[in-house]
């Protein structure tokens, strides 16, 4: 470990100082046309202090200071470990670590950092790196250094990379890496020479193989930051940890390599191997692992697409519902993404989030209560305590939400078929923000958002102009995935909407050629396939009722684009008529065999799409009867199946036996 020494700062600031006057001042001299060169030699003193110093700006990626000096020059001096051992009155003035790092963090800018690091005569390089990682969390976002000038012309700032850089072969491996890392995030140039050495230290390092995994790692997402997954040294970071002994990686360690293995893979399957043996390691202390060790492995498996880590992705899910309440935000995020990502559900997490969730609403950030709802509308759970609580929180912070997140939020109500009891003040607070905003919403979510809303009889009117408007379709059809059958058939099913519900509006139509002549769509469907196994026991049972099969048809298409179950024809007295009898019909009965797949999950409540065609369908004219599969499994025999359809059918008549 090498110690650094700020003593001789005051010394260094000068000189800096007068040497940026100095630059200046040659500068203005060459503009007024002058031989510089001869000015310069003809000044001893000048000639002296270019010697010592010469300073080079290069503005690339924000900023950055390359300073040289001549070994005599007395600029913070480090020292080895041992060197400063020998000397009790420096070992004195070297604070404790502990307390270091206690102050560090209560550093909350780049300013308040230096000011505390020039208050200290001497500190290990290992903690002059830790002020640079703590810079980076204070000053970068995603945009990058907020305010470069502030943090790159700052003389400690300079002091530091002086250091690292002429010093680089003394500094210990993890004061080097982590250096190296904090100032590639800082966006230093990646060409000067203090990022050259340093990488050229680590490239040393690594050739003897003795770094830690957690340097391995560090050393690893710098190079994915400096040059990208192709880097070369990647592939023998990888080879290392493909040689150490995975048995005895802590849970931490095993952590940090799914989070560089999910940065720089860029095939898939891509160290599949490895992947597979540490899958089989973490599987054997799930139970250990933390909430955020638990969230960042979830995460790594999601980007990494570990489909054949099934059984890790179920124990790390069934041991995240103990941590629900403690996850932080991006955490929950990271769990839900994976519940979502493969598939899985588990009624405990969910009793978990009803839990929190209202707790939890108002203060939750907007991407976690976006991913719950997404959660649950994959899962087709309707959760009253989560809808609800989401309703109520969405009123007051609405303003905070992406367009994304709005329609993530909003769309599980409708394809739920769910209205909270907020319900006014939640539609209004939406078209506020439409109104708003509606030209920031990308055109497939907008439509998205607006379909779900009419599934509710919530009637998108005023923005109908522009959503059937020929510029808003070609929009459309310019996005991925451009104007497919099902965004067809949500364009349709909304003008059919506003025909049948909105007879009061009179805005533009949606032209003929953008229409489908049947929702039911292989895929994705804005209505549901029936259900085959429900349908031959019902049809079976109308068999039985009417005497014979010819008496009512199946899967008929209607000239409204929705696809019936079953059809029955009566005529003006009530008796049934052939199908394939068209006149002198006076009455039709559309039979919806609702499956289990056309209702959420944990109710009985149809989902949004089928409670919109049962709703089409009744103001068509048709009689709608509902045969949901819970009332048919509990029919013991065929006998109950006939006398249940007789009731349900034909409820006013007495049934005649063949």
């Amino acid at each position: 470990m090498a110690l650094i020494n700020l003593q001789s700062f005051q010394f260094y600031s000068s000189s800096v100082r007068t040497c940026r006057s100095l630059r200046k001042t040659l500068n203005h001299l060459c503009k007024q046309g002058r031989q510089l060169r001869s000015w310069c030699y003809g000044s001893s003193v000048f000639g002296t202090v270019l010697s010592r110093f010469r300073l080079q700006y290069v503005f690339s990626r924000n900023y950055h200071a390359e300073l040289w000096n001549q070994p005599n020059s007395i600029i913070g001096s480090v020292h080895l470990h041992g060197d400063a051992g020998s000397s009790s009155k420096s070992c004195g003035k070297w604070r404790d670590e502990q307390k270091f790092f206690m102050e560090l963090n209560s550093c909350n800018s780049a300013k308040e950092i230096f000011t505390f690091l020039s208050s200290l005569e001497v500190m290990s390089d290992t903690m002059a790196a830790a002020a640079l990682q703590r810079i980076c969390e204070v000053e970068v976002d995603d945009s990058g250094l907020k305010n470069p000038e502030e943090v790159m012309e700052n003389e400690v700032f300079r002091t530091l990379c002086f250091q690292f850089e002429h010093e680089s072969q003394k500094l210990s491996d993890t004061g080097l890496l982590m250096a190296l890392q904090a100032l590639i995030k800082l966006r230093v140039d990646p060409w000067s020479t203090l990022i050259v050495r340093l990488v050229s230290e680590s490239q040393e390092r690594l050739d003897k193989e003795q770094l830690t995994i957690k340097n391995l790692r560090i050393l690893g997402e710098s190079l994915l930051d400096l040059e990208g997954p192709g880097c070369a040294m990647l592939e023998q970071i990888v080879t290392q940890l493909r040689g150490k002994k995975l048995e005895e990686w802590t849970a931490e360690e095993m952590a940090m390599v799914y989070g560089m293995l999910q940065m720089s893979i860029t095939e898939k399957r891509q160290y599949q191997d490895l992947l597979n043996h540490m899958n089989n390691i973490t599987l054997t202390f799930a139970p250990q692992l933390n909430p955020k060790l638990i969230s960042r492995i979830l995460n790594a498996l999601v980007v990494l697409d570990q489909t054949q880590a099934v059984p890790l992705v179920i124990r790390l899910c069934k041991y995240s519902v103990r941590h629900v309440p403690q996850f932080t935000d991006e955490e929950l995020v990271n769990v839900l993404g994976a519940f979502i990502h493969f598939g899985h559900r588990d009624q405990f997490f969910t009793e978990a989030l009803e839990r929190h969730v209202p707790k939890s609403s108002f203060t939750m950030h907007p991407e976690v209560v976006s991913k719950v709802m997404l959660y649950c509308c994959r899962k087709l759970l309707c959760s009253k305590p989560i809808f609800d609580a989401v309703a109520e929180s969405f009123v007051y912070n609405a303003d905070k939400y992406t367009t994304g997140q709005i329609a993530e939020t909003i769309v599980p109500f409708g394809t739920l078929n769910y209205l909270p009891p907020t319900t006014s003040p939640l539609f209004r607070k939406l078209e506020r923000i439409l109104n708003a905003r509606f030209t920031q919403f990308r055109p497939h979510i907008l439509l998205n958002l607006l379909h779900s809303c009419t599934l509710i009889e919530r009637y998108p009117v005023n923005f109908l102009a522009k959503i059937f408007n020929s510029y808003f379709l070609q929009q459309l059809q310019a996005q991925t995935p451009g104007l497919d059958k099902f965004v067809l058939s949500q364009l349709t099913q909304l003008f059919l909407t506003v025909t049948l519900e909105c007879p009061f509006y009179e805005g533009p139509k949606l032209l003929p050629k953008y229409r489908v002549k049947s929702f039911l769509i292989p895929g994705r469907s804005v209505e549901s396939s029936v259900d085959v196994h429900l349908y031959n026991r019902v049809k079976n049972g109308l068999v039985d009722l009417l005497g014979t099969r010819m008496y009512f048809a199946s899967h008929v298409l209607t000239p409204y684009c929705y696809t019936l179950d079953v059809e029955i024809k009566l005529d003006e007295e009530g008796f049934v008529l052939p199908a394939t009898q068209y006149e002198e019909v006076y009455r039709r009965i559309a039979l919806c065999i609702d499956g289990q797949k056309r209702f959420c999950s944990n109710s009985h409540s149809l989902l949004g799409k089928e409670a919109i065609k049962q709703r089409h369908l009744q103001l068509l004219g048709y009689d709608v009867v509902q045969i949901p599969f819970f009332e048919i499994e509990a029919l013991k025999n065929s006998r109950d199946i006939v006398e249940y359809l007789h009731k349900k059918i034909f409820p006013h008549t007495y049934r005649l036996n063949w």
